[in-house]
């Protein structure tokens, strides 16, 4: 944990590539455990899940809806590739790679897209499926933190360009915001299932 602060709180130009790796290393376990415990899933309907811990934290009704597969195949294979080549990028950026100011716009585009489809299936797990996925969550935690930090990359490299008020602000707090929107998401899911894990907690 030490470590990882202090990575988030040294310069961005100098952290984001172990910010990458890091994340592209986690999204990658998730989506790898994912995609085998699919495949045992097909093979073996019975099989037992590792991911399967209680009747919330259950990926079982996860895997088995129709939205881990959105685009006709399951979704952890999306976060192989993506999650690949972010590692890649991370990199090359280590190695003393830099691009242009328009990779990282297309970049920062195809990653906006990944973080909307995140969104949705964020909504999908909590309201319609009612069941959490442990390696969804990391994926889920991986993207956020993942899309701030190239955020906060870009408006350091002059790749973007906002307000001074907005850009200073954001950059002196951008630990802070992210730990907040984390907090945030931990509430709407503690909401939501508190029929469970209220009684759990005493209340």
């Amino acid at each position: 944990m030490r470590v990882i602060k202090k990575i988030f709180a040294s310069k961005i130009q100098k952290s984001l590539p172990y910010i990458l790796i890091i994340g592209a290393v986690i999204g990658l376990f998730a989506s790898l455990t994912l995609t085998v415990e699919h495949i045992d899933l097909i093979k073996d309907p019975g099989h037992q899940l590792s991911c399967s811990l209680d009747p919330v934290l259950s990926c079982g009704p996860v895997i088995n809806s129709k939205q881990a597969e959105a685009f006709g195949f399951p979704n952890p294979l999306v976060g192989l590739a993506v999650f690949g080549a972010q590692l890649m990028l991370g990199i090359v950026m280590l190695a003393g790679g830099r691009m242009k100011s328009w990779f990282w716009k297309f970049y920062m585009a195809g990653m906006i897209a990944g973080v909307a489809f995140t969104f949705w299936l964020m909504f999908e797990t909590l309201y319609r499926i009612s069941a959490l996925c442990i390696y969804c969550m990391s994926v889920w935690t991986v993207m956020f933190a993942t899309i701030w930090y190239v955020f906060q990359y870009m408006l350091a490299e002059k790749h973007l360009k906002l307000n001074k008020k907005f850009t200073g602000f954001v950059r002196k707090h951008h630990f802070d915001i992210l730990l907040a929107w984390f907090v945030i998401v931990a509430a709407l899911i503690l909401n939501h299932f508190w029929y469970y894990y209220g009684p759990k907690l005493g209340f």
